[in-house]
């Protein structure tokens, strides 16, 4: 790998990585479901029979993904406990209650991935969990997602996501979903730039809560994840150095639109047949785990029957 200083920033110039490594970030408090998430992590919430942060590894690893570093905060022992060995007990329990099927779907889980833990330090902000994983990152190219929203699409969004980072050469790549609700532009960031093929731009402006569709650069909604070359860590390290808590978080945006102005391709991919979930608050946690239930063939016909009947008036 060879580099370049530009600023106190290294240009990297290298061969194309595959893309085998992901960093979680799952350090959030989950105070919107409190007392609940006091002692259980959010991202432990049950969609049906997995818990939402099992969602999201299994889409990684099914685009490729063998390296998954999660960071956590101070109560979430229990997803370690959750992605580790089956304990002795439960798998007698199985085994003596003639559970094999059951038995062979929980064991699955500590064999995912491999699986690293970070304890995350530093400013709040969508910066920090990238800045505390950098050790483990190193020279390739990687996948930074969330663990509590998430895409659901065939094929999986980071499955599309990975194809446009290997068409492309080389750059970042956004996952986007088209969001035009007038809450949206609070709740979101949004993308634009030039469009280089249907659903895919180049990305020029990130603007972060824009507030309105007039101060958007468009109706793209950044969402949930990114494919970034490590180059982004030394862009993070530099905004740290001078970062100021009053001027707000520590956001990975502010990075993204540096490597931009600096020659640094970031690409928007809007996901095709993508549905977006936010489970981070209560009505849209129940909205997700009621569409999850509905696509079950052994519980959906069922569940629908039952809400017809409580909807009668």
């Amino acid at each position: 790998m060879l580099g370049t200083k530009h600023g106190h920033v290294t240009i990297y110039a290298m061969a194309q990585h595959k893309v085998r490594k992901a960093v979680i970030a799952a350090a959030g408090f989950g105070t919107r479901f409190l007392p609940q998430t006091k002692a259980m992590p959010k991202e432990m919430l049950p969609l049906i029979n997995k818990p939402i942060i099992q969602h999201i590894v299994e889409e990684l690893c099914q685009a490729g993904i063998s390296d998954i570093v999660i960071v956590t905060g101070y109560h979430k022992r229990t997803i370690e406990d959750h992605f580790d060995h089956m304990s002795a007990d439960l798998q007698n329990n199985l085994e003596q209650g003639g559970k094999e099927a059951l038995l062979e779907e929980t064991n699955k889980i500590s064999k995912l991935a491999n699986f690293a833990y970070i304890r995350q330090k530093g400013p709040y902000g969508t910066g920090t969990p990238l800045l505390n994983a950098a050790h483990l990152i190193g020279s390739e190219p990687f996948i930074y997602t969330f663990a509590d929203d998430f895409v659901d699409a065939e094929p999986s969004r980071f499955s599309q996501m990975i194809e446009v980072y290997d068409r492309q050469g080389s750059g970042s790549v956004v996952n986007a979903v088209r969001r035009d609700g007038d809450e949206d532009y609070k709740r979101y960031g949004y993308v634009g730039g030039k469009e280089l093929s249907p659903g895919l731009i180049d990305v020029a402006t990130i603007v972060e809560k824009p507030g309105s569709r007039e101060q958007s650069p468009s109706d793209l909604a950044s969402v949930s994840g990114y494919v970034f070359e490590p180059v982004i860590v030394d862009y993070l390290q530099r905004q740290n150095d001078t970062y100021d808590p009053a001027r707000g978080e520590f956001m990975i945006q502010d990075a993204m639109q540096a490597m931009i102005k600096d020659g640094h391709h970031i690409y928007g991919l809007e996901i095709k047949g993508g549905v977006y979930y936010d489970t981070g608050n209560p009505l849209e946690y129940l909205k997700t785990v009621f569409n999850f239930a509905l696509k079950r063939d052994d519980i959906g016909q069922a569940l629908r029957d039952y809400m017809q009947e409580q909807l009668k008036p």
